[in-house]
């Protein structure tokens, strides 16, 4: 295998990988036994065709790109260790020459590790952070306790008001057609949460149960259904049932209730101990980004394109597993708030910047501390490990593969430059 690094802009480079006309002889073979099954010639039984007969009705490109997918992953690693770059995204890959008899060639673009240099990292300035808590901070988190403890009871009397939960039917129309998913049946919701396009909601303010009405929205112009985008759309709407939330009475008999505290005065000492620990913590991560977010400023570093797209494809992967586990499928969430495949990725593109220039600068900052991890504490943090997932602390060491005992060194690292960082910032 010949292998061939040309560096380009924004940290970015192309590796010209070639290999033996052998290795590629050997791919079309193993890509004929394969799919040799697949085919049926005059004369022969099913599978026993000879691949010279194959690649004569068929042509002889018909084995090509299997033979092409079954030498790409070898080749691409083993040009990967040659060259000892650091990649950081996928590659993309371009077929040059794939012919029998011939070298097969192609070629990989990939994203490489950015080089940082720091500017100022000790005694960074960050604005000092309140921490006390006062009256109005216990009394909102009663009254989010109250309505979790609320009920919801049902309301004759009067028309609907922002708050209320409504139960409606309705159906949609777009020039006076239906369309799909535009119908509902004893459909449950709360006006002003949002959860309907445009105005629809706040439409309904004021109607009284029964009654018959109109909503007139219309569709956001990246709508992730095409026909419906930016189209105006008429709702016919019926109110069925009105209910409002009831909280229970902020009293020594909701404390005992609530709690396991018996008057209120106690419950609410509790829950500002509980509120101090809090923002507490709350302070020390917002130290801890105030002060990266400086040392970013001051860094220089130029992050490829690919980087940045690999960590948004990450981030909307772990956006569609928390979808899941509410019962959700990605594309019903992005019917439910007119979202789209674009737009997430352009709203998730800042964090997921950040995310790159805060591991990228607390790593220099470990480099240029020599921050090291022993032994001991790499043993320590496997133990604490297997007894989160109630394992020995052997066996969970059998799991991980030099690889991975790396990535949890530097992980620690990083973890010590944050605390050495955050220590060395001053407070204004």
């Amino acid at each position: 295998m010949s292998l061939q690094v040309e560096k380009l802009e924004k940290n970015m480079a192309k590796l010209t990988i070639e290999t033996e006309p052998e290795e590629l002889e050997k791919a079309i073979q193993s890509a004929y036994l394969k799919n040799r099954r697949k085919f049926s010639l005059p004369g022969f039984r099913k599978g026993k065709a000879p691949r010279v007969m194959i690649e004569k009705m068929y042509g002889v490109e018909i084995f090509y790109e299997d033979a092409a997918n079954i030498i790409l992953p070898e080749a691409y690693a083993k040009a990967l260790d040659e060259s000892e770059l650091e990649v950081v995204a996928r590659p993309e890959i371009d077929i040059t020459q794939v012919e029998k008899g011939k070298p097969f060639i192609f070629t990989a673009t990939v994203a490489l590790k950015p080089e940082v240099t720091l500017g100022q990292y000790k005694g960074i300035e960050i604005e000092k952070i309140e921490t006390e808590v006062t009256e109005e901070d216990i009394n909102a988190e009663i009254v989010k306790v109250q309505e979790q403890n609320s009920r919801l009871i049902t309301v004759e009397d009067r028309a609907v008001a922002a708050g209320d939960q409504v139960v409606i039917d309705f159906q949609g129309f777009v020039d006076d057609v239906p369309f799909e998913g535009g119908t509902g049946e004893d459909y449950e919701l709360t006006i002003g949460s949002h959860s309907f396009i445009d105005t629809f909601e706040e439409q309904l303010i004021g109607k009284e149960i029964d009654e018959e009405t109109e909503v007139s929205v219309t569709f956001p112009e990246d709508y992730h259904v095409a026909d419906l985008a930016a189209k105006p759309a008429l709702f016919q709407v019926k109110i069925k049932g009105i209910k409002v939330k009831e909280l229970p009475e902020a009293d020594d008999e909701f404390a005992g209730e609530v709690s396991e505290f018996d008057t209120l005065a106690e419950y609410k000492e509790d829950l500002k101990a509980k509120l101090l620990e809090n923002k507490e913590k709350e302070a020390k991560t917002q130290r801890e980004n105030k002060a990266i977010g400086k040392i970013i400023e001051g860094a220089q570093m130029d992050i490829p394109e690919p980087m940045i797209k690999n960590q948004i494809g990450s981030m909307l992967e772990d956006f569609e597993r928390r979808m899941q586990t509410q019962g959700l499928t990605i594309e019903q969430y992005m019917q439910f708030t007119g979202m789209t495949a674009d737009k997430m990725e352009e709203q998730m593109r800042p964090s997921a910047l950040n995310r790159i220039q805060t591991r990228l600068v607390l790593e220099a900052v470990a480099k240029a501390e020599d921050i090291q991890v022993s032994d001991e504490e790499i043993d320590k943090e496997m133990e604490a490990m297997a007894a989160a997932y109630k394992m020995e602390a052997d066996k969970m060491k059998t799991y991980m593969g030099e690889k991975e005992i790396q990535n949890m060194k530097m992980d620690m690292a990083v973890q010590k430059a944050i605390d050495l960082v955050v220590n060395e910032a001053k407070e204004i």
